[in-house]
């Protein structure tokens, strides 16, 4: 095995391989995907891809390779285990209608046993294919492909579709088959049906190839594209936990400086007690996390609903486990300092946000462990009534309010009762918690048809309008003023941008003259692909902190005749002419965090 070190090493063979294949090395995106209301954070590599696997052109070509920081919150109670995170980064390449099947899993399994690459023994690997079912057929076609390249058929297995199937995201849309890739890490299978995609530890997944080779359409009925795509994502941290040949992704080079950290700050040694291990590495993955998300270009505050109720979350656990680790004081800052020191190099945003993530670290900190003290201290008061109480049971509505009016976590309060030799009513805790995420989830259960990303008429609609309402704030208060992100539903739009205080009801009726205007003038717009050098000598807005592409989509808004009103480097999709738009009205202004403000606003 082609021993690989670091992750920086394995980064760096990983594009060198592909670009040597004709990739082109395209910029991972923020953690906040645009325009989808449907997840909260880039969950996976192909996240920003996915309007080119639907069919639009990319300006970088049809083969396409990058690195791509993610969040996924749906395990977070798994982390700590050997293999779990929320933070992780994904390498991926992509073909879009060029290559397919056979040469996507030939130069996969090239990159995972060549001798100037990974160099895994064959015999370490195994792969899991679609199986078939009433809708689609069984990927036979991978399956032999797999043979011909080594792999023996007691290594690949059929898997069912909840488990070798992707997409549509949505109800509809393109979808299809992928081949997942394992190593054996060497342990005694479970039993006789044990093989690549079980689940006992044995085999961890390494890569996983998606053909999107299908468009289901409303009547559930999957037909041939007849542009066949390939999305691939390989993840970084498991990858080097292979190739290190180490127990968990914890053990790794990426994880080292760290887990010192909190070691030196807890004055305990990792490896020497289980429990307290699972600390120490919760601690280690959520600080991680919190530094990625607020160093972000797009970062937030933390808060209590959606992404921000997220990372108010992993502070706060992060915070709770340190007390299991006998930390009393604040760490958190330290730590992401850590995080900033090793990871700046392939993500610079952690350097340039650094004094925003230290800061907003510090605070919070400083806020639960006051929330903390408020806390024990409402229960010390609920006492002489809990023990009155012959069930020994605290009702998990008390327990609710201590969270919800004081952030005190139920586990805390459980360990509180505990010690009273009391128990506390979780179900309905739960229940109540559960009714707290639903309002947290509020206006983001909307599926938009045919992917993440909706297409339709009045998304593209408030697409545009997006264009016309930064430069019409920019024009107003000022050319300081920069988005910080957006949010695109077929009913309504969101725009946040950066601005110290609260607009004036004869601001806000500028703003909103300005668009007006524009849509009135029936104004072109029109679309240049160019360097992004060009695009900015040009007079086009870039976004702050964001990675671009070296060819980028300009789509400047007017013409030389009529004058230029907007210019911006964006992804697309937009209307061809601004009077298609209708009548622009913001329904609210409102602050989203510090220093950004939010518009709402509709087209009628």
């Amino acid at each position: 095995m082609n021993f690989v070190s670091s992750a920086q090493e394995l980064r760096s063979q990983y594009l060198s391989f592909f670009q040597a294949k004709d990739h082109a090395q395209i910029q991972g995106k923020s953690l906040f995907p645009d325009n989808d209301p449907t997840v909260l954070f880039t969950t996976a590599g192909m996240h920003p891809l996915v309007p080119y696997l639907l069919g639009e052109e990319h300006p970088a070509g049809k083969r396409l390779v990058d690195y791509q920081k993610c969040i996924r919150t749906g395990d977070i109670d798994a982390v700590g285990d050997a293999s779990h995170l929320t933070f992780f980064e994904m390498l991926g390449n992509w073909s879009l209608g060029d290559y397919f099947k056979e040469e996507a899993l030939g130069m996969s399994f090239e990159f995972l046993t060549g001798p100037a690459w990974l160099g895994i023994p064959v015999e370490k690997i195994g792969v899991t294919v679609f199986e078939g079912d009433a809708t689609a057929p069984g990927d036979e076609a991978s399956a032999e492909i797999w043979k011909k390249l080594g792999i023996p058929e007691s290594r690949i297995r059929y898997r069912p579709r909840e488990d070798n199937w992707w997409g549509p995201v949505g109800t509809t849309g393109p979808c299809g088959p992928d081949s997942e890739m394992f190593i054996d890490r060497g342990a005694e299978p479970c039993g006789p049906g044990c093989g690549p995609g079980c689940s006992c530890g044995k085999w961890l997944e390494i890569w996983n190839n998606v053909f999107m080779q299908y468009n289901k359409d409303a009547q559930g009925v999957y037909t041939p594209l007849a542009r066949q795509c390939v999305d691939t994502g390989m993840g970084i941290e498991r990858t080097l936990t292979i190739l290190a040949g180490k127990p968990s992704v914890y053990d790794t080079e990426i994880f080292a400086p760290i887990i010192a950290a909190v070691e030196e700050a807890a004055g305990y040694r990792y490896g020497s007690d289980r429990e307290k291990d699972g600390a120490l590495r919760i601690i280690s993955d959520h600080v991680r996390a919190s530094t990625f998300i607020l160093g972000d270009p797009k970062g937030i505050s933390p808060g209590n609903i959606g992404a921000a109720y997220v990372l108010r979350r992993l502070i706060r656990r992060s915070v709770r486990h340190g007390r299991k680790l006998g930390i009393t004081g604040r760490i958190l800052a330290p730590l992401a300092q850590v995080v900033i020191d090793q990871m700046s190099g392939p993500y610079p945003e952690l350097t340039e946000n650094r004094a925003w993530v230290l800061g907003e670290l510090e605070k919070e900190e400083a806020q639960f462990l006051e929330t903390l003290q408020k806390g024990e201290h409402e229960f010390e008061k609920l006492l002489p009534k809990l023990r009155q109480d012959p069930r020994k049971i605290m009702s998990g509505r008390l327990a609710f309010k201590l969270y919800d009016t004081y952030g005190f976590p139920i586990e805390l309060t459980e360990e509180l009762a505990a010690e009273q030799g009391m128990t506390v009513g979780r179900e309905e805790f739960d229940d109540a918690f559960k009714k707290h995420q639903e309002l947290s989830r509020a206006g983001s259960e909307q599926r938009f048809k045919g992917g993440l990303v909706d297409q339709g008429l009045m998304a593209v609609k408030y697409h545009t309008a997006t264009h016309l309402l930064h430069q019409a704030l920019r024009i107003v208060l000022g050319d300081q003023v920069a988005q910080k992100g957006s949010n695109i539903t077929a009913e309504r739009m969101r725009f946040d941008f950066s601005h110290g205080a609260p607009l004036s009801a004869e601001e806000l009726d500028r703003v909103q003259a300005l668009v007006n205007e524009q849509i009135q003038r029936d104004l072109p717009v029109t679309m240049t692909v160019m360097s992004l050098e060009a695009a900015k000598a040009s007079g086009a807005i870039a976004l702050f902190g964001e990675r671009y592409e070296s060819q980028v989509r300009v789509y400047t808004i007017g013409d030389e005749g009529r004058g230029i009103f907007s210019k911006e480097v964006c992804g697309g999709p937009h209307v061809e002419h601004t009077g298609t738009l209708g009548v622009f009205k913001i329904q609210k202004e409102q602050s989203s965090s510090a220093g950004v403000r939010r518009i709402r606003a509709v087209l009628e």
